[in-house]
């Protein structure tokens, strides 16, 4: 299984119109290749279990209690689980990887452990775990710290309070970032912490990053420890598939800066012009350069393949990990989703109370079926790539409406979470989730055999003839 190159967006709570703190990410890694949507119940093991992946024979002994937890698997475990991204029953959030690149020097110096924790195992023994964002970080640095990695990854962790940005560079090495609750980051394969304070609670990093540093000459103690230039890359490659991107969604968010899509001062984190919603990070997520030169999409993008953009063919599914505030967690936080490309698809609310999901999230493979909620949205992505232009009005108005039906419902849904008792609010999370997912594929069937019909007259074998004969 081939590493996934991603973008990621995370949002502080004093950031967004109502408090929420939220993240998101693009899973980006094969045009077809399944994923799931899963609960994984609360267990307590008798002895406690001990994971071994296969994708890498990484091993790890577990605690005997695991959370409930929602995930992303992919469609076989060939390769690994790949669970990606979830909320527990602790109200925290996980998303993991944004796979990045560290220099030639640091690695030479600490290079990657073959057998260490890597993107595939890390949902799975981190977030059923923990219950705090803070206390991710933690977990997941000393499994670094103790077992090494064996890649260079970005991973994302959100609670009710604050969202944190942790950067894996090197087998031991490892940096996390506080997002300011006022500010947003945008990060796309890359290393993209910049200066690190020692003193300041806003930071974790792992025992001996500075000591490792200074020892190989990478860092002057008494100068600014900037973790970016230090461990990361910069270069063409970086300019052409990484920088744009975060140009890209951060022109969106806060259009009042002026910058340059392979500028190498683009902030880290940064305060957006006005307050946002979540559907401005679906925006983001299902960004392609739009109403710009780059957008490979536009045919008349002068251009239109000079950038990598966020959303492409690869994605396999997009999420963004809502944490709301106020409300009681099985109702407060919403797993949205949205199956392939997010930008012809649509993102789908799942409450995290949820215990189960649509048994159209739980199947699909190689070969397609359209029994698979994968495949359903898939389908109507790959009918619109034919005619993207076209149609991009069409997606457009189905997307808002939808997305206009699925707020509605959640709103109900928070207004009857009100008058029920605890025990109550899985069955009324349960369901929510399934209506949430039935009207959006009520929607998108309509959409996707309009388009079919439509469709069958647009081939390159048609001809003017005469209706008569």
């Amino acid at each position: 299984m081939t590493r996934s190159s991603c973008t990621s967006i995370l949002i502080g709570k004093a950031a967004s119109a109502d408090g929420s703190v939220m993240i998101g990410r693009n899973e980006d890694s094969k045009a077809a290749w399944p994923k799931h949507l899963v609960v994984h119940p609360e267990t307590t093991a008798a002895e406690p279990p001990l994971f071994t992946s296969k994708a890498n024979g990484f091993t790890l002994g577990l605690p005997s209690h695991a959370l409930k937890y929602t995930a992303t698997p992919e469609w076989t475990d060939q390769y690994g689980l790949f669970e990606e991204a979830g909320i527990n029953s602790a109200g925290v959030a996980m998303s993991a990887t944004e796979s990045a690149y560290a220099n030639a020097r640091v690695l030479g110096d600490d290079p990657f452990i073959e057998a260490g924790i890597t993107e595939e195992a890390m949902v799975t023994v981190v977030l059923p775990f923990i219950a705090s964002a803070r206390e991710g970080v933690e977990r997941l640095g000393r499994i670094v710290s103790e077992h090494g990695t064996g890649e260079a990854n970005g991973v994302l962790f959100a609670d009710h309070d604050e969202a944190w940005y942790m950067e894996i560079a090197t087998g031991h090495h490892w940096v996390a970032q506080r997002i300011p609750d006022d500010a947003y980051a945008i990060v796309a394969n890359q290393l993209s912490i910049q200066k690190v304070l020692p003193e300041s609670p806003d930071f974790m990093y792992d025992a001996d990053l500075f000591k490792f540093a200074a020892r190989h000459h990478f860092w002057e103690p008494g100068t600014s420890f900037i973790f970016r230039d230090i461990f990361g890359t910069t270069g063409a490659f970086d300019h052409t598939y990484n920088t744009a991107r975060v140009w890209d969604g951060q022109r969106r968010l806060t259009p009042s800066r002026e910058a340059h899509p392979m500028a190498d001062d683009l902030p880290f984190a940064l305060q957006p012009d006005r307050p946002l919603f979540v559907d401005d990070a679906f925006s983001v997520l299902g960004a392609h350069y739009d109403e710009t030169p780059y957008d490979p999409a536009d045919p008349a993008a002068t251009q239109k393949h000079r950038f990598r953009p966020i959303s492409l063919a690869r994605t396999q599914e997009s999420h963004v990990l809502q944490m709301r505030q106020d409300l009681p967690f099985e109702i407060a936080d919403l797993h949205w989703i949205a199956m392939g490309v997010a930008a012809q698809s649509q993102f789908v609310p799942f409450f995290a109370g949820t215990t189960t999901t649509p048994a159209d999230y739980q199947r699909g493979g190689l070969p397609a079926s359209l029994d698979s909620a994968y495949w359903q949205y898939k389908l109507a992505s790959v009918l619109m790539d034919a005619h993207f232009h076209h149609y991009a009005h069409q997606l457009e108005q189905v997307q808002l409406a939808t997305h206009a039906k699925l707020l509605a419902n959640i709103a109900k849904t928070d207004a009857a979470s009100q008058s029920l008792a605890a025990g109550e609010l899985q069955a009324l999370a349960t369901q929510a989730s399934a209506e949430n997912a039935a009207l959006a594929k009520a929607d998108w069937q309509a959409f996707t055999m309009a388009m079919l019909a439509e469709s069958t007259d647009m081939s390159p074998l048609n001809f003017s003839t005469d209706d008569q004969l």
